[in-house]
């Protein structure tokens, strides 16, 4: 017999589902929107903002960016917009599907990239981000060494 906590934990995997489905039928859906363009391994882009095609970002570039990380729902979790400076970040030390958007970026490109889980922070809950998400990020490139 199913007591509470059994109970509990089946309505759990189901809602775990069902965001993660969620998920997958936004990506699915931004796939179709004008403007929106395709990386590798289902990581998706619309520019905001075109750069000079200057900077080369490689796998080992330090890339000064701004960046605002938020759920499919709007959540926000990380911004760097407006703190004063550009984050400088190795693009080898982030999360595949930041690295694949860095790497069609230039200097004074700004994107706004769809980053799936599966690139992203998969199926683990990372701090405040649960599993199964995508992420949404507004990029700005700055510089790149």
């Amino acid at each position: 017999m199913c007591g509470i906590f059994c109970l509990f934990k089946i309505l759990n995997m189901a809602n775990k589902e069902e965001y993660k489905q969620i998920n997958i039928d936004f990506l699915k859906k931004k796939r179709l929107e004008d403007g929106v363009s395709h990386l590798s391994k289902g990581v998706l882009y619309k520019v905001i903002k075109s750069g000079e095609g200057k900077g080369l970002v490689t796998p080992g570039s330090v890339v000064s960016c701004y960046y605002k990380g938020s759920l499919i729902n709007g959540t926000v979790f990380d911004n760097t917009f407006g703190q004063g400076y550009a984050e400088a970040l190795r693009v080898r030390d982030l999360i595949d599907g930041f690295q694949i958007a860095l790497l069609g970026m230039h200097i004074g490109d700004r994107w706004e990239v769809y980053i799936p889980a599966t690139v992203g922070y998969g199926e683990k809950r990372m701090d405040q981000i649960p599993g199964n998400s995508t992420l949404v990020f507004e990029i700005e490139v700055v510089n790149v060494v």
